[in-house]
């Protein structure tokens, strides 16, 4: 059975390369993630659940943008410590694949509208070139560059950031897609994936070694992808067997933290975080509301005044989001590690927002991943990770692409 050897660039707890350990004929040769928390959970996930026990030399924790000493080795440094560099790891490997997708703030209409200078000067608006610096040195089969829809209208230095993209691309004897918003815009939902999630999910050929890339390219969208879609999955069938976590009568103080929910669970991550009495009745009307079907706080207006009301102060956004039982949920973001307003649980009796493992397993993370690092941490990188059952189906569609090349 051939194996393909892939690198994952801007790896994060691992979500994308999750699918591609799952389908079994990947073989992760290294990974590159420079923050620490992701690097701790994503080594400690390919040691204990894929047996890889040299993760901690596979997974390079160091800045893409520093190509240089990627390549060749960096010591002594202050943050990253020491490594011999990815090209002592690839060392004359073939390597059939490399995928990833940069930091996807700068890229969503949400950051730049949240930024007051539309993320115009972002630094991780130009991650892709040292992405792309990789994908040059190892000269991969294909690479799959994943991202938001977002990215279709950024506009960095006012110029389109897929006409960047696309031209630096083709400078490096790669193709992508022409129209990338009708095939490479994906809907995760018709994956499986219980949240509404849209990633734009480019994938790159190598121009020489394929003939006619542009119909290949949309045999790969239109028939290898298309075959793993799925029903839409909900809320319900996602977390509702989870133990509920419901409001103590009495807050709890331990080892200097404070409880205000019950703690009887004993499945990894899957602990509430502390809510103010006055939250807790907020999330139990709201959750009430939909529940008994009255539907008075289901519009932005009333959700805003509800806020006022009740904390006295004002937004020009709605605060509040329950989620639904027979929907799938609104879509899992790394700003979840900053509150979980947007994703209150459904069950009145619970009024509480979502746990870690509740976001994991809405991102489709299986139970036996056990987030490591703080609460924050994870929440965030969870957030900010592609759904592995996506991944999975994924590496099942470029596993076929690459066997109907090479038969």
């Amino acid at each position: 059975m051939k194996t393909y050897n892939y690198i994952d660039i801007f790896a994060g707890c691992g979500g994308l390369s999750e699918g591609f350990e799952k389908n079994g004929q990947f073989n992760m040769l290294a990974a590159v993630e420079w923050e620490k928390p992701q690097v701790k959970n994503l080594v400690n996930r390919l040691k204990s659940k894929w047996n890889i026990s040299d993760a901690d030399n596979r997974v390079l924790r160091f800045d893409i943008q520093r190509t240089d000493e990627l390549f060749h080795g960096w010591s002594n440094d202050d943050i990253f410590g020491n490594h011999n560099g990815l090209d002592s790891i690839i060392d004359g490997q073939e390597l059939d694949l490399i995928i990833g997708g940069p930091p996807c703030q700068a890229y969503s209409v949400a950051g730049r509208i949240r930024d007051v200078n539309g993320m115009k000067d972002d630094y991780r608006n130009y991650l892709f070139e040292g992405y792309l610096a990789v994908v040059r040195r190892y000269s991969p089969k294909l690479f799959v560059f994943e991202n938001v829809p977002g990215i279709l209208s950024a506009k960095p230095g006012g110029v389109q950031v897929t006409d960047l993209i696309r031209k630096e691309i083709e400078a490096s004897g790669y193709t992508i897609i022409n129209d990338l918003k009708s095939y490479a815009q994906i809907d995760l939902t018709q994956y499986g994936i219980p949240q509404n999630r849209k990633r734009l999910i480019i994938v790159g050929i190598k121009k020489d070694l394929f003939h006619d890339p542009q119909q290949l390219l949309e045999e790969f969208y239109t028939n290898h992808l298309t075959t793993f879609k799925e029903r839409v999955k909900t809320v319900r069938e996602t977390i509702e067997d989870l133990p509920k976590l419901k409001p103590l009568q009495n807050e709890l103080k331990l080892n200097g933290k404070k409880y205000s929910h019950e703690m009887n669970t004993s499945i990894p991550n899957h602990l509430p975080r502390y809510h103010s009495s006055r939250d807790i009745e907020i999330f139990k009307l709201l959750a009430e509301d939909i529940v008994n079907g009255d539907f008075k706080y289901t519009s932005s207006d009333k959700l805003k005044e509800l806020y006022t009301l009740k904390t006295g102060k004002s937004s020009n956004v709605h605060k509040y989001h329950v989620i639904r039982w027979d929907k799938p949920s609104n879509t899992i973001p790394a700003h979840l590690y900053k509150d979980g307003l947007r994703h209150i649980h459904p069950d009145p009796l619970q009024a509480r927002t979502i746990t870690v493992r509740e976001a994991a397993r809405l991102q489709t993370f299986d139970d036996d991943y056990d987030f490591i690092s703080s609460v924050g941490d994870n929440y965030k990188m969870i957030g900010n990770a592609v759904p592995p059952r996506f991944s999975e189906k994924l590496a099942q569609a470029i596993k076929i692409f690459l066997e109907k090349r090479e038969a």
